[in-house]
């Protein structure tokens, strides 16, 4: 059955966030005067939602203090927004639109919580192209637990083989094959190409403007 449904992850997929998120996750850490940890620690951890992000990176903190770190992010993950302005990865936006365009149903999913999801995907000018948003207040298990993809597929009305799953780390892949749907590892984002091999993904990209020509192979196939 041909793809009709796209769901995308955001962070290191659509918007290039990084910057931002290991900014704003070193300053957490240093306001709260945890452990240093680099860039390459704190890289490692995005995907996740923001509570298992600083338990993989402290886990023996106390469940309080692993809230502590998610309120002080979250506030000032806003402040620096004012400062570094997330943009979208090359040839997103016009990708969007020509998938857009060609009939399919685009969604997102997100570790990310809900309203900052919503603000940047309307920052970016993404916002009108995008049918549907779960973030990680939408879902009871987060990534890479299926049930982000199948609420989606409840909600917008399609079955597992009729959706395709566009992510950039290992969780995503999962998360979409746990589900029963196609999966496209992109390699431009927080993942490296080996480990979303290694996750099982049916397709990997080196740009975004080469997805089109994955729909429009698997439609020539029916």
């Amino acid at each position: 059955m041909k793809v009709k449904l796209i769901i995308f992850d955001f962070d290191g997929t659509l918007g290039d966030t990084r910057q931002n998120i290991v900014t704003t996750m070193q300053m957490t850490i240093a306001e709260l005067q945890l452990p240093e940890r680099s860039d390459r620690e704190c890289i490692s951890t995005i995907g996740l939602p923001l509570a298992s992000c600083f338990k993989t990176l402290y886990p023996d903190l106390h469940p309080d203090q692993i809230q502590r770190c998610v309120d002080t992010y979250r506030r000032i993950f806003d402040e620096n927004l004012r400062n570094i302005k997330p943009q979208a990865f090359p040839h997103v936006i016009e990708t969007l639109y020509a998938l857009k365009k060609q009939g399919l149903t685009l969604t997102i999913a997100s570790s990310r919580s809900h309203a900052s999801l919503s603000e940047l995907t309307k920052d970016m000018d993404i916002s009108d192209y995008i049918s549907y948003l779960i973030g990680a207040d939408d879902v009871e298990k987060a990534k890479p637990n299926p049930e982000p993809v199948l609420k989606t597929l409840d909600v917008m009305h399609f079955e597992p083989s009729e959706a395709l799953v566009v992510g950039d780390m290992a969780v995503d892949i999962l998360m979409g094959a746990n589900a029963g749907a196609k999966t496209c590892g992109v390699t431009w984002g927080n993942g490296t190409k080996e480990e979303l091999i290694e996750a099982g993904a049916d397709y990997v990209i080196d740009g975004m403007e080469e997805l089109t020509g994955i729909i429009n192979s698997d439609r020539g196939r029916e």
